[in-house]
């Protein structure tokens, strides 16, 4: 997929292009009907399909002391959109200078650039613009006016719930893993690359990789079965978000992992962590051989779910 960073370059792009326009934060089930729509009619017209977002997230700019933490930065997204068929992605800076254009001179300035402009998807309430006076009435009025059709997808609904990532989050934060899939299509995951940590894993006997992270919405602190993906390989393993009572008291937050049957060099590794089933609240030990006890055990507790997870299959 080619990333593109501003409207202008639209113009390269010597197809019919639809694009699908939204912050995507999530890439749930309602962003990816938005994004499947374009797909469909971009193969419908013989065009190219276009995700357009942002970056930061809109709030970071208009209310930044209730932005939300992001479910998925910016490489995050526009892996999932390639996953789903997008082939370029264009990403706009969103900044107090964007946030003031009126939503016309927006969808006008599309039009200018990107002359064979043959649709738009968006979600059913999405707004835009200055003052949020854009939405889809508006789009659908300047796509008669200017030759683009506008797809206004409805709402996704997951047991009766309309699917958001603002759903999304409070499922996480009350460790409801399980919805959160739900309304994801897939397990929710993190991602990150691997960076060096004080060794007290591997010294212990249970090598583990440290994830770097930015302002990722987490689940609770605690013990998870895991599945880790990096350079196409995937490996199950234990992972333990939290400050690691037992063995440091800097109180930093952090999230490692330990991957079964495993002990290869993974620094530098851009690695995407899918969190499967919450094993247990993260303690205090009264010692170091107390805690290799209990990893020994949650290991094995994973182990015992793999076991079960191929019965089933």
């Amino acid at each position: 997929m080619k990333t593109l960073h501003a409207i202008d370059a639209l113009a390269k792009i010597d197809a019919p292009l639809v694009l699908a326009i939204g912050v995507f934060d999530g890439m749930h089930l309602g962003h990816q009907a938005v994004l499947q729509a374009a797909v469909d009619s971009a193969v419908r017209i013989g065009g190219i399909p276009v995700a357009l977002t942002f970056d930061p997230h809109p709030a970071c700019i208009l209310r930044p002391e209730n932005a939300p933490r992001l479910l998925t930065p910016l490489d995050f997204k526009l892996c999932l959109m390639e996953r789903q068929g997008i082939q370029h992605a264009l990403v706009i800076s969103f900044d107090s200078a964007f946030a003031a254009i009126e939503a016309e001179e927006f969808v006008l300035k599309l039009c200018r650039t990107a002359p064979q402009l043959e649709g738009i998807c968006i979600g059913e309430g999405w707004v835009f613009g200055h003052a949020r006076r854009g939405n889809a009435r508006l789009l659908q009025t300047l796509g008669m006016k200017n030759g683009f059709f506008t797809s206004a997808i409805a709402p996704v609904l997951v047991d009766g719930e309309v699917v958001s990532s603002t759903l999304i989050r409070e499922s996480l934060a009350m460790g409801n893993l399980a919805k959160a899939a739900r309304l994801l299509g897939r397990d929710f995951s993190i991602r990150g690359h691997v960076v060096h940590g004080a060794g007290r894993g591997r010294q212990m006997g249970f090598p583990t990789a440290n994830i770097a992270t930015g302002n990722e919405q987490y689940p609770p602190d605690g013990v998870y079965a895991i599945e880790a993906g990096w350079n196409g390989n995937k490996r199950p393993g234990v992972a333990n978000i939290g400050v690691r009572p037992t063995v440091s008291g800097d109180g930093r937050r952090v999230l490692e992992i330990h991957l079964l049957d495993f002990c290869e060099d993974l620094y530098g590794s851009e690695m995407e962590v899918s969190f499967l089933q919450f094993m247990r609240p993260e303690q205090k030990f009264e010692n170091q051989d107390a805690l290799c006890a209990q990893i020994h055990h949650d290991i094995g507790l994973v182990r015992a779910r793999l076991q079960n997870s191929k019965a089933e299959v």
